[in-house]
């Protein structure tokens, strides 16, 4: 299946900003996904910087409220579970607002793959703290620094029960190969992407990171995914693990209830429904 991705809309990003590598690499697995599958594919995005996103890729979708992504995406997917249905949230945007959405995504594991583009900051309102920002960063919100510690998503993800985490830095080449991965995977995929924010947040994590399959990481252990889980804990940048934490085929939620297995075992599309 053919698509053109492209909607030639002006992108209003900032020069250099990390999130038109995220756009390419997902082009990319998008491209490869509706030509190797008959499945169509539908976006979901929230409110910040990361959701622009939805005005330069022609896809279906809905760009939603903030913190409000993930009990769309469901609603999509049950709606018509035939569809391939991805999610994307700035860090505010799932940690804050959306966390309670998100504990509960990783629990009902419903076929959804979740992206949070990670600046650790407020970007598009101009640099307030989220709950991802290291200790000791000022900002006009928080002159004298932040004080608490920040969560780590990747801990909480594998504790929630999400039978798919990973982590990849803003990389097109690597945000393409596990959004790939993702596609595959039948369930809840949740997926961070560390992209620095070139004005409010502008540090360099790169260096410091190092691919979990190149350290011979079992996907399939989850006591060692959470030992490499706490390797970084957001506060410092020493040493950063990327990939796939953590990967396990259980049974999905749309196959739990009859009407929605039925649909989707039938391969119906809302064409279908609508005759």
């Amino acid at each position: 299946m053919k698509k053109d991705l492209n909607t030639g809309i002006k992108s209003t990003w900032c020069p250099g900003c990390n999130n038109f590598m995220v756009l390419a690499g997902l082009k990319n697995a998008v491209t490869k996904e509706l030509e190797n599958s008959d499945k169509e594919v539908a976006i979901v995005t929230g409110i910040g910087c990361h959701a622009k996103i939805f005005d330069y890729i022609n896809l279906n979708g809905i760009n939603t409220l903030h913190g409000r992504v993930l009990p769309t995406c469901l609603g999509v997917k049950a709606g018509n579970p035939n569809l391939k249905v991805i999610g994307f949230s700035g860090d505010g945007d799932a940690y804050a607002e959306g966390i309670e959405h998100l504990i509960h995504a990783a629990r009902y594991n419903a076929d959804v793959k979740y992206v949070v583009m990670n600046n650790q900051i407020f970007a598009l309102t101009v640099g307030q703290p989220t709950p991802t920002t290291r200790r000791g960063f000022k900002t006009k919100t928080v002159p004298e620094g932040v004080k608490v510690p920040p969560l780590n998503p990747i801990k909480l993800m594998l504790a929630s029960g999400a039978s798919f985490v990973a982590r990849v830095p803003s990389d097109v080449k690597q945000i393409e190969l596990v959004l790939e991965e993702a596609f595959k995977h039948k369930g809840f995929a949740f997926i961070e992407i560390m992209q620095p924010c070139l004005i409010f947040n502008n540090v360099n994590m790169k260096e410091n990171m190092y691919l979990l399959s190149e350290e011979g990481h079992d996907k399939g252990n989850m006591e060692s995914a959470m030992k490499k889980a706490e390797e970084f804990d957001y506060d410092s940048v020493e040493r950063i693990p990327v990939g796939i934490f953590y990967q396990e085929e259980r049974e999905v939620f749309e196959d739990k209830f009859r009407q929605l297995k039925d649909l989707k075992d039938k391969n119906i599309s809302w064409k279908d429904i609508e005759r």
